[in-house]
């Protein structure tokens, strides 16, 4: 069974950093495509990045130039490094595995419990 578990979540001010997490189990991490959603309350299942198996990687224009996705493999552990942040970026953050990056669906919630992250003016 797929596990995701998202963490590094958190208050910070806009202009602030946070790097998030997702430790993945139940599949071959090496072998998959993973991404990151964020969902604001009562808006739509966003996706934000995700990295592909040859390393090349999409951003959403809103986060692009601002936020990196990386993956380290030995550890089957997904990250989201966000700089300079805004308070638009308020949401709670979800990581998601192959289907999850390439069918339309509301994936946030689909495998974990996401990570809150807010950000002040």
């Amino acid at each position: 069974e797929v596990q995701l578990v998202e963490s590094g979540g958190g208050s910070v001010q806009a202009g602030g950093s946070l790097r998030l997490s997702c430790t993945a189990s139940g599949f071959t991490f090496d072998d998959s495509v993973m991404g990151w959603y964020r969902q604001v309350p009562g808006n739509e299942c966003e996706l934000v990045s995700s990295i592909s198996l040859d390393g090349s990687v999409y951003y959403a224009d809103s986060v692009k130039g601002r936020f990196t996705i990386s993956q380290d493999n030995a550890n089957s552990t997904l990250y989201l490094q966000m700089n300079s942040l805004k308070p638009e970026d308020t949401a709670v953050y979800y990581c998601v595995a192959d289907k999850g990056v390439y069918v339309d669906y509301d994936w946030c919630g689909y495998w974990g419990q996401g990570t809150q992250v807010t950000v002040s003016s």
